[in-house]
């Protein structure tokens, strides 16, 4: 650290660092002892997979990889592990419908990060027409606020991750990796730290956009809410016809395993 700070207050531009078998601990120390400098620092790995780790040390993470590979799949793995989540286009969309259904398998999402206002998950009845399920990190005087989860629908409902794929709601499970999305649909990675599947009952709700109709189930609660645009929750139980609400309304008319396809399909 101290070799790595010396260099800093001479002015140097950037260096490589190797940590030998200790990866964690010695580059948070590096990285917390230049802020401030202009010292880029440059983390050397043995495994390509130890890239997305290092990337996110302290937050900050290092300014940048040097791996050896020695095989083109190596080198997609690094690119995966830094490639950047994009943002989304989302859209108001007008509520049609608004219908108190049965019981069904509702699922709460619990994650390992903190989810802030106006931010949640994108799910629905169709893959190319996805709601922002706002997450229940919202003060109430009946519950305490859960700012980790989105309680986003029942089992069958699509979910949008990473890449552009969609999942199941009922194949999530503790280490899935997910993709918060905000208001202003910029996006971000967090993994699942446990998934609750309860039997509660259910509200149906329909809306628009562009003659596009889309369709989300969701528990009926006024702790689990669709979005504004502006980011503001507003819950299932005070939805009403001619509300806005937004969505991620793409052209994917069909999935296979999650990975959209160009062929005919039709889901009601």
């Amino acid at each position: 650290v101290d070799r790595v700070v010396g260099l800093a207050e001479k002015g140097v531009d950037g260096v490589i660092v190797e940590t030998g078998d200790w990866r964690v601990i010695p580059l948070e120390n590096v990285i917390a002892s230049i802020q401030g400098t202009n010292l880029k620092l440059y983390a050397a790995l043995d495994d390509p997979k130890e890239a997305r780790l290092a990337s996110e040390i302290l937050e900050k993470g290092v300014d940048g990889i040097v791996v050896e590979v020695s095989a083109a799949e190596e080198l997609r793995q690094v690119v995966e592990a830094l490639g950047e989540t994009l943002p989304l286009d989302l859209v108001e969309t007008r509520v049609k419908l608004v219908e108190q259904l049965g019981s069904g398998e509702r699922v709460c999402v619990d994650t390992a990060s903190i989810i802030e206002k106006g931010e949640g998950l994108l799910a629905g009845s169709k893959a190319g027409f996805l709601f922002l399920v706002h997450s229940e990190n919202i003060e109430s005087p009946f519950i305490s606020p859960r700012p980790f989860r989105v309680n986003a629908g029942p089992v069958h409902s699509y979910i949008l991750v990473l890449g552009g794929k969609t999942k199941y709601l009922s194949e999530l499970e503790a280490g899935s990796e997910i993709l918060l999305v905000n208001s202003q649909g910029l996006t971000r990675r967090a993994a699942v730290g446990r998934v609750k599947i309860e039997t509660r009952p259910l509200t149906l709700v329909v809306a628009e956009f562009q003659g596009r109709t889309g369709k989300i189930l969701l528990q009926t609660a006024e702790t689990v809410s669709l979005t504004r645009a502006k980011g503001d929750p507003i819950p299932v139980t005070s939805l009403e016809v001619g509300d806005q609400v937004l969505a991620h309304v793409s052209g994917a008319s069909g999935r296979h395993f999650g990975t959209a396809v160009d062929e005919f399909v039709l889901e009601r």
